[in-house]
């Protein structure tokens, strides 16, 4: 039986702190989906099919990740809906610190009372990326600073487009 696990999130954009865990959850998984949600109750930098393109350059064309591993697609349903979709028992989650762990704790329930069969499995991405989110990268590369030590080369390059245009 194949251990497929679903990776949601909004990837807006993808950081060194999320291919972390996905490196880690290859290992520890046949198959990764990659989820980027498509839900309208965040405000993005990218739409969701900019966002998928983007993890895909990220972990194909940056890292030259296994593409027989990984899928990465959109969704706007119940995480467990999805799992459900893909024939998935896993949702694989990141913890960075101390903080993310209530409301990813709350949601871990939420999710196993939606469907009993699915579990949450949490990973830690290594020291140096725990303190690595999306919401400071966009906000350092606003403020024309170096990121490169936080996201690959194709995501900085588009990061950096998107506020040249927003700016221009």
């Amino acid at each position: 039986m194949n251990k497929i696990a679903i990776y949601p999130g909004t990837f807006d954009p993808i950081t060194f702190g999320h291919i972390d865990l996905i490196k880690k959850g290859i290992r520890l998984f046949d198959k990764i989906i990659i989820a980027v949600s498509d839900v309208d109750n965040k405000d993005y930098l990218f739409d969701s099919f900019e966002r998928v393109e983007i993890v895909k350059k990220a972990l194909f064309s940056d890292l030259g990740l296994n593409k027989k591993k990984i899928a990465v697609i959109t969704f706007n349903s119940l995480t467990t809906d999805l799992c459900k979709k893909y024939k998935a028992n896993i949702i694989l989650r990141g913890l960075r610190a101390v903080s993310d762990f209530e409301y990813e704790f709350q949601l871990a329930g939420m999710n196993r009372k939606l469907n009993s069969n699915i579990e949450t499995v949490f990973l830690m991405s290594d020291i140096e990326n725990q303190i690595i989110s999306s919401k400071f990268v966009k906000e350092i590369v606003k403020l024309k600073g170096n990121i490169k030590k936080f996201t690959t080369k194709s995501t900085i390059k588009l990061l950096k487009r998107k506020y040249e245009q927003s700016f221009n």
